[in-house]
């Protein structure tokens, strides 16, 4: 019981320390750093591939409930079947988008902008418990780097954490041939929170580039075209300054 006693005065102690130091402050922010033609011409094409691809998989699910709806269930199931392949590429290229921007977070020259990951934006179960973890370990890290850094990971883990959990309820309701109310509910709140990281990895990626030197541009954008899966758009690596 020591430990936990401990770990609740630490957790109390951050949040007094980060309110006055104004951390949490509530006022209003900046808006977006201009990313000028080099940042824009590694960001763009990534954020076309990332909307067009989660727009993709939105459609594809609505679909399925839509039929689901209709009674059709034997279609609801086959367009499910097809948002798990689109799925699982959006979530190749979240991981490896975020991967790429966690190896440069050492040459970050300035403090990277950090959005908060509030636990009551998220619906899922497994998703809820990553994100009330995510918050309590967040109260303990002041510097802005690694508070970023903590920012990539939590995405990061959130897009492996409920791909596996899609998929495993998805191979489970095909192996027992059943696809239960409560089943395609779980499937709503999993896509709706996968949705979610998607669009705040593509936030957290666009926060990043005004944080990298113009030297390292080109070896960052190298390092993204690398890691794409085949298909994926990507800048150029010979980076216009």
């Amino acid at each position: 019981m020591e430990w936990v006693f401990g770990g609740l005065v630490l957790v109390a102690f951050g949040a007094v320390l980060r309110r006055v130091l104004r951390m949490n402050s509530d006022g209003p922010k900046p808006g977006p750093v201009p990313l000028g033609l080099a940042r824009e011409a590694i960001y763009r094409p990534i954020a076309l591939e990332l909307e067009t691809q989660a727009a993709i998989l939105g459609i594809s699910l609505n679909d399925a409930f839509e039929e689901r709806d209709s009674g059709r269930s034997d279609n609801a199931w086959c367009l499910v079947h097809l948002s798990t392949s689109e799925w699982g590429r959006l979530a190749e290229i979240v991981v490896a988008l975020l991967n790429t921007v966690n190896e440069y977070m050492p040459l970050a020259r300035v403090a990277v902008p950090v959005r908060s990951l509030a636990t009551q934006r998220f619906k899922s179960r497994i998703m809820i418990e990553l994100m009330r973890t995510h918050e309590l370990v967040q109260q303990l890290v002041f510097r802005s780097k690694l508070r970023f850094q903590l920012h990539i990971r939590t995405l990061r883990r959130a897009a492996e954490t409920v791909t596996a959990d899609f998929r495993h309820e998805y191979h489970a309701a095909e192996d027992a041939g059943n696809q239960s109310p409560d089943l395609w509910r779980l499937l709503d709140l999993e896509a709706h929170d996968f949705d979610l990281i998607t669009k705040e990895t593509l936030l957290a990626f666009r926060a990043f580039l005004p944080c990298l030197r113009d030297s390292d541009l080109a070896g960052f954008a190298a390092e993204i075209k690398s890691v794409m899966p085949r298909g994926v758009r990507t800048v150029s690596v010979a980076v216009e300054r």
